[in-house]
């Protein structure tokens, strides 16, 4: 009897876990943001007021070559000047590297057309 159980329990848990994580990944991702606003009033008051706003995050980009890249939509953007220490090829004469999430972009400096991706080189 106690074997049952725990056979149940088990292949319970196997065929539930699926189901959570994916309704946990469909979730929208949130942000607060609180700040406070401080308002002088007449006759000497002051009001302080918290305020909370919530924003939906902007979904990770996936960039392609060809593509034109923008940094509006790159996530933690930052230009990657050690390239080396990410096993990453010297970019040609015109070319940067850049970070968009744990991708490296190679971009084109003039014309800002993507010259390769590397996914998941920046840790």
């Amino acid at each position: 009897m106690f074997k049952k159980i725990i056979m149940a329990l088990a292949t319970t848990t196997l065929v539930a876990s699926p189901i959570v994580t994916a309704q946990a990944q469909a979730a929208p991702h949130r942000q607060e943001v609180t700040r406070t606003v401080v308002k002088q009033q007449p006759h000497g008051r002051t009001v302080v007021k918290q305020k909370t706003t919530v924003r939906k995050a902007t979904p990770a980009r996936h960039w392609a070559k060809g593509q034109r890249f923008d940094r509006r939509y790159a996530t933690n953007y930052r230009v990657v000047s050690n390239y080396r220490d990410y096993r990453l090829s010297a970019p040609p004469r015109g070319y940067q590297w850049v970070r968009s999430g744990n991708d490296a972009v190679l971009i084109a400096l003039t014309s800002g057309i993507i010259g390769a991706v590397v996914g998941s080189a920046i840790r």
